[in-house]
């Protein structure tokens, strides 16, 4: 009854959003984000902990991922492509942060490359009946090749030029990882609730990631970005692609959360 009950307030605002025009969705789209910001930066005051928090997110969705190949022995309406992708960002990350200093996020990027790994082991070889791979059909060179490009000509600076554009490399194609998912997701339409969490968990991995460095650029009124890499390209290069992803997920978030006040099991992506 209670849970009903505040279901209701909500399907009713979710309704009465869906009838206002696209400029008053873009401003109500605005303001939420910049509430969350406000309230994030009040909670939180250690920036480090935004990054935890996403890489913690990000691990949490793998987990779901997990749970759904070992109960339900099927990977249909998972990317494949988004999963290497994944794994190859993460190995670059790990293998760079290996070089030059071991920490929380070494940890967590090394336990979510091992199970990145076993997804990709279970959907290639024991789950490959149920691999839509007729609608993963996303090509990886068209994420790769440009994120490298990118990387080699914008990096940030530091002794080992090699190191610097694998680091690069690795915040690029994060940025556009879950363009394969999406892609396949947006073929199939209907979306089930484990691959609907998991790509949801991405959003808000990418919202915290994103969060942190908006927040780290207002706290120094601005200077941080010329303060490391590239002169004034490397770390607008970092939030551009953090707000990129962010905002490609953005639009299934919008729907995740429509379905789960609904309480509809499967999100439905409009054709």
């Amino acid at each position: 009854m209670g849970q009903k009950g505040v279901q209701r307030p909500l399907q009713k605002l979710f309704s009465w959003v869906r009838k206002q025009s696209n400029k008053v969705k873009t401003f109500l789209g605005v303001f939420t984000v910049l509430t969350l910001l406000v309230a994030l930066k009040l909670l939180i005051h250690e920036h480090n902990h935004f990054f935890v928090l996403a890489e913690f997110a990000h691990f949490v969705g793998i987990l779901v991922l997990i749970y759904k190949l070992t109960t339900h022995k099927t990977c249909s309406g998972l990317s494949l492509k988004t999963q290497q992708l994944t794994a190859t960002f993460l190995f670059a990350r790990l293998f760079c942060s290996l070089q030059i200093e071991g920490d929380i996020h070494t940890i967590l990027d090394l336990v979510t490359l091992v199970a990145t790994f076993w997804l990709i082991f279970m959907m290639k070889y024991k789950l490959k009946s149920s691999y839509m791979a007729d609608l993963d059909n996303m090509k990886k060179y068209v994420v790769i090749v440009p994120s490298l490009v990118i990387a080699f000509f914008i990096h940030p600076r530091t002794n080992n030029l090699i190191l610097s554009i694998l680091w690069a490399f690795a915040v690029y194609i994060e940025g556009v990882s879950v363009l394969p998912q999406l892609r396949l997701m947006q073929n199939v339409k209907i979306i089930e609730p484990f691959t609907a969490h998991y790509v949801f968990a991405l959003g808000v991995s990418r919202f915290f990631s994103c969060a942190h460095w908006i927040i780290k650029v207002y706290d120094t009124s601005g200077s941080y970005l010329s303060l490391s890499g590239g002169g004034f390209f490397w770390i607008p290069m970092i939030i551009l692609a953090e707000i990129v992803q962010t905002f490609v997920l953005a639009d299934f978030c919008y729907y995740y959360v429509k379905s789960v006040m609904q309480g509809q099991m499967m999100v439905r992506l409009p054709a």
